[in-house]
């Protein structure tokens, strides 16, 4: 029997997210593999996957706030903001040099914080049943509507000048949602220039680093977090009792215990150190939102 937990992986660039649940697949030997959040094939950096019950923890990863490393080509826009897609314009050299480094940062600034954002259109963002990016290669023009995301840090690391372009490496906090590729070009556009992004590397989805992840080639050998340990540590850990724990599997509230969470949800952890499931508050008591199958605690 498959153990259930999460793993960690390091994806690798040329590889999509599904290759990577793939090869998990036939290393841990089950079909019952699923992921929080893709990675697009150029982008390198954080998976993280679950196995067999473990899966049903990833709904309460996948919103996490994310960091990525990136790497922004100003000078020049693609057809899909990132470096995979078709040059469509290259701006003037002259007229990429007078850019200044405060007109940089004052861009990236208004960049920062809550900002309303249309994603690219050869996302993985569903119109009408059809994954935008599927649409586009049919031919079909696809305007996607925008979103509010946050964008705590953008940080430059390194400007670099050469050949016509700027190129900024930049450390990128944000929450769920937000398109780092959409960054890149909305900074290219809001400076008349153009951008778009030429490297992409996730190392951090909540509590989850990069640094703890193993590669794709390190798969057969891989530790899993127990769903105990993953569920504690994207949410409050609530130990629980033998009694509540068997209330809480069997539907049951346990009265009078909501004051008990600092927020809404938390990991219910039985005596035994094995996860319960996920409770949230109704009222004062708390009830179950999600319960581990019993193999998989």
């Amino acid at each position: 029997m498959v153990t259930p937990g999460i793993l960690l992986v390091d994806k690798p660039g040329g590889l999509t997210s599904h290759d990577v649940v793939a090869r998990t697949r036939k290393a841990f030997g089950t079909r019952k593999v699923g992921h929080a959040g893709t990675l697009d094939p150029m982008a390198t950096g954080l998976l993280v996957l679950g196995i067999e019950g473990a899966t049903r923890l990833l709904t309460f990863v996948v919103g996490a706030d994310k960091t990525y490393l990136a790497t922004i080509r100003l000078g020049q826009t693609t057809g899909t903001d990132d470096a995979e897609g078709e040059i469509i314009r290259t701006s003037d050299g002259a007229l990429v040099d007078a850019v200044t480094g405060e007109q940089i940062r004052m861009g990236i600034a208004a960049l920062t914080g809550e900002i309303s954002q249309i994603p690219s259109a050869v996302s993985a963002i569903k119109v009408d049943g059809r994954r935008a990016y599927d649409l586009v290669r049919a031919g079909e023009q696809v305007e996607l509507k925008a979103r509010t995301v946050t964008v705590s840090r953008f940080d430059i690391i390194d400007e670099r000048r050469s050949d016509g372009f700027v190129d900024l490496d930049v450390v990128v906090d944000c929450s769920s949602g937000t398109y780092i590729r959409a960054l890149a070009r909305d900074l290219g556009d809001a400076l008349g220039i153009g951008g778009h992004l030429t490297a992409l590397r996730r190392t951090r989805i909540g509590p989850f680093d990069v640094a703890d992840a193993v590669g794709i080639d390190a798969l057969a050998d891989a530790k899993t977090l127990t769903p105990a340990v993953a569920a504690a540590a994207v949410l409050q850990p609530l130990e629980v009792t033998e009694d509540d724990a068997r209330d809480l599997r069997h539907g049951k509230r346990l009265a009078n215990q909501a004051a008990r969470l600092d927020g809404v949800l938390a990991a219910a952890i039985a005596p035994d150190a094995s996860l319960v499931g996920i409770v949230e508050k109704r009222g004062g008591d708390l009830k179950s939102v999600m319960n581990m199958p019993e193999a998989s605690r």
